[in-house]
């Protein structure tokens, strides 16, 4: 019987992987591209980002969209550094404001409340977001906002993280670049559930048509995919993500175990409250998958032979797949990685997704500083 669940369990698993290939074929074949010469508000908000907002900042001012085409917005999510006298001093020209929002420091939506308050000053109709920690190249504006037609409400962006010299950094742009390729298929088959902050785009109409961040203020992480998701659910506009490598984000990985599991943990805490109660069940089924190669390993090794059959089974038809997503469809966005490194990540893997999952749903993390309990 058990053999049974996890076979199930397994072909599960691989018909949403071969959805993902689908998914992302599709986004990488959308051609659709417009001049767009909407006004833009490229909002960034930040919280104790002294260290990286002169990169930042020097990235967005330099972009190759007319500066008279968009305005750069950073709202200051109750800092306690340096940051604000740095931005102070260092933007050089008028259509870059700095904002503070204004709340209640025992709140937990923090960085939705602050972005709520840069979207009620924005000019534009056309809303770009971004982390204070990112750097972009020259195109990348314009590369986002071209993706937008009259019937496109929002677009996911690609973000990469750059690696050094490290093992640990090279497998953190290898699992992140994963889960970027995951949401774009997803959006792909007309499933959005994945998206990153540090790289999208909405209309500001439609933001305020679906209320904008409402229902989910009581959660910290979450600001971008319960907003992707609730446009997908209450609009007929399309949802599109932008496979295009001059459309990056690039941002720095974690720098130690911890915090990358402290990372994992708060995105993982959402996972419960999607808007489509479908869509935790799809999660649920792929953590039980990963769940399952576990116990089949523990009942090859100390019950029954089979299992280990089964165990080998399940690792064959993950590894074959992924590789496919990471190594060969994605290679026009993201420099495959390392055979070594691909191997090593299809092994860690499986319990960092366990760990992950479990200390999301049921841990504390640790915030900008700020202690987020469950």
């Amino acid at each position: 019987f058990l053999l049974i669940i996890f076979a199930l369990l397994s072909f599960n698993y691989l018909i949403f992987l071969l959805n993902i290939v689908r998914g992302i074929r599709i986004v990488k074949n959308d051609n659709s591209e417009n001049d767009n010469k909407d006004f833009v508000s490229v909002i960034i908000p930040f919280r104790n980002e002294e260290e990286n907002l002169l990169k930042n900042l020097a990235s967005i001012e330099s972009q190759s969209v007319p500066k008279t085409q968009y305005e750069i917005i950073y709202v200051n999510d109750n800092s306690d550094d340096n940051s604000v006298n740095i931005l102070e001093n260092a933007k050089s020209w008028s259509n870059v404001k700095i904002i503070n929002s204004d709340l209640n420091l025992e709140e937990r939506g923090h960085k939705k409340i602050a972005l709520t308050k840069a979207i009620e000053e924005a000019k534009g109709e056309i809303i770009i977001t971004t982390d204070a920690d990112c750097i972009h190249g020259r195109d990348w504006l314009k590369t986002m906002i071209n993706k937008f037609d009259d019937e496109t409400a929002f677009v996911s962006g690609p973000v990469e993280f750059i690696e050094d010299e490290t093992t640990f950094s090279k497998l953190q742009r290898l699992e992140f670049s994963s889960l970027i390729l995951v949401g774009a298929g997803l959006i792909g088959i007309d499933e959005p559930i994945i998206c990153n902050a540090a790289n999208l785009g909405f209309r500001k109409s439609v933001f305020n048509l679906v209320s904008g961040y409402e229902g989910n203020l009581n959660l910290s992480s979450g600001d971008d995919e319960f907003l992707m998701q609730k446009i997908a659910k209450k609009t007929e506009y399309k949802i599109k993500f932008c496979f295009d490598d001059k459309a990056k984000s690039f941002t720095q990985p974690n720098s130690t175990i911890g915090e990358f599991f402290n990372q994992r943990k708060r995105w993982a805490s959402k996972s419960l409250y999607y808007v489509k109660k479908s869509t935790t069940l799809k999660l649920v089924m792929i953590f039980l998958f990963y769940l399952g190669i576990i116990a089949q390993l523990i009942l090859g090794l100390f019950y029954n032979q089979l299992f280990l059959l089964s165990f080998f089974f399940s690792m064959i038809l993950k590894v074959i797949t992924e590789y496919q997503i990471v190594q060969i469809d994605s290679k026009e966005l993201f420099t495959p990685a390392n055979i070594k490194i691909f191997f090593l990540a299809e092994f860690v893997h499986i319990p960092y997704i366990i760990i992950s999952g479990f200390s999301g749903l049921f841990g504390n993390y640790e915030w900008k500083g700020r202690k987020i309990k469950r």
